[in-house]
């Protein structure tokens, strides 16, 4: 199930690149039609990450009931653990409010929100940083699942990738959000 889940990650991270890097260009205002791209690629992401939640959850009660078993928590020892599965939850919340407001218009071409204040930027920030979060904790056991050995060089070569669309996806926000307020 470890390996379903390493796989699907691997996918949910292809496709949240490709839906980060086209939204951010959106909100940009430089691809105003690629609406339509959105609306194939982004079910496809919906249905891998609700996978990866179903196997997440799963993995999580299978861990606390061997803790409950076995009568010790070892909660210090776990912290990363518990990061894990703590980042993960908050990405789903925050997906929860961000596909509400990205159900936007598309007015003679200008692509539009259906609020975007000053609370949905900040829900939106802090969306990016919990993604972030959320993919550095889990890079190194996703790697090591498929047999990567050193992850050293190639973990700095998916933070690096990762940091960039990351950044880039919070100042579309942050411009998105300027234009909004002015227009």
């Amino acid at each position: 199930m470890r390996k379903a889940n390493a796989v699907i990650t691997v996918l949910v991270l292809v496709f949240f690149l490709i839906h980060a890097i086209m939204g951010g260009f959106q909100l940009f205002g430089v691809i105003p039609g690629g609406k339509t791209l959105m609306k194939v690629i982004t079910p496809i992401m919906e249905a891998f990450i609700l996978a990866h939640l179903v196997i997440g959850c799963k993995l999580t009660v299978d861990s606390l009931r061997a803790v409950k078993k076995s009568g010790k928590g070892y909660f210090r020892e776990n912290k990363l653990f518990w990061v894990r599965r703590i980042s993960g939850f908050a990405v789903m919340l925050f997906i929860f409010v961000h596909a509400p407001v990205f159900a936007g218009k598309n007015d003679d071409g200008v692509y539009r929100l259906a609020a975007f204040e000053g609370v949905m930027l900040t829900a939106h920030i802090l969306f990016v940083v919990s993604l972030a979060l959320h993919i550095v904790s889990n890079a190194k056991p996703m790697l090591l699942s498929f047999g990567v050995k050193s992850f050293k060089e190639l973990g700095l070569d998916i933070a690096l990738i990762l940091s960039f669309v990351l950044i880039f996806t919070a100042i579309a926000f942050i411009i998105y959000y300027v234009r909004w307020n002015v227009i």
